[in-house]
């Protein structure tokens, strides 16, 4: 059942990750578009501030996949010298620690965002921008990373449990890259 859910997220963050990529190729393809106005004497504006933009949403929002995918660097000496239960154990540690992290990280961008809020700020740049509008985005990117990470955790543990020891590595095991060809 653990397997299945762990299955079931990374599917849904596929298609997070499908939308990511969407809203990188239209960013990508106003860039190029403002590239060939100026070639022409005019311009958009403001393309490096709204890339700059899309930038921190698609990496909060990309950062849950990653994980699923196990995407997410890991230096790890001394779990692969220990047996299946030992690496059971760092996985969990190291899924647990990310999680609290995580998790902090989430916590502590609300009153940026909040404060954008309340005093209705705008970035310092000819285009102005609503902070909130960006800021919104990017918060709801880290709240879904750490509650992926947490559920993640959480059905590992459940593996781990129920003494499916090789399935929790397949799922949060941290691989060389001799291990992953």
């Amino acid at each position: 059942m653990a397997d299945q859910f762990i299955d079931r997220l990374r599917t849904l963050n596929r298609y997070v990750a499908y939308a990511v990529g969407v809203l990188l190729l239209a960013c990508a393809a106003f860039v190029l578009a403002d590239i060939v106005l100026r070639q022409l004497g005019s311009s958009f504006g403001g393309t490096d501030e709204i890339s700059g933009y899309v930038m921190a949403i698609a990496t909060s929002w990309g950062m849950a996949y990653a994980l699923l995918e196990l995407g997410h660097v890991r230096i790890d000496l001394i779990r692969s010298k220990v047996a299946a239960k030992g690496r059971a154990m760092f996985d969990l540690l190291s899924m647990t620690v990310m999680s609290a992290t995580i998790v902090l990280i989430a916590v502590k961008c609300w009153p940026v965002v909040a404060r954008s809020i309340k005093n209705s700020s705008t970035a310092n740049t000819p285009l102005e921008t609503p902070l909130v509008w960006v800021q919104a985005p990017w918060f709801a990117g880290w709240v879904w990373f750490a509650l992926m990470s947490c559920l993640l955790t959480l059905a590992a543990l459940v593996l781990v449990v129920q003494g499916k020891l090789a399935e929790s590595e397949r799922r949060i095991g941290a691989f060389g890259e001799q291990d992953l060809l």
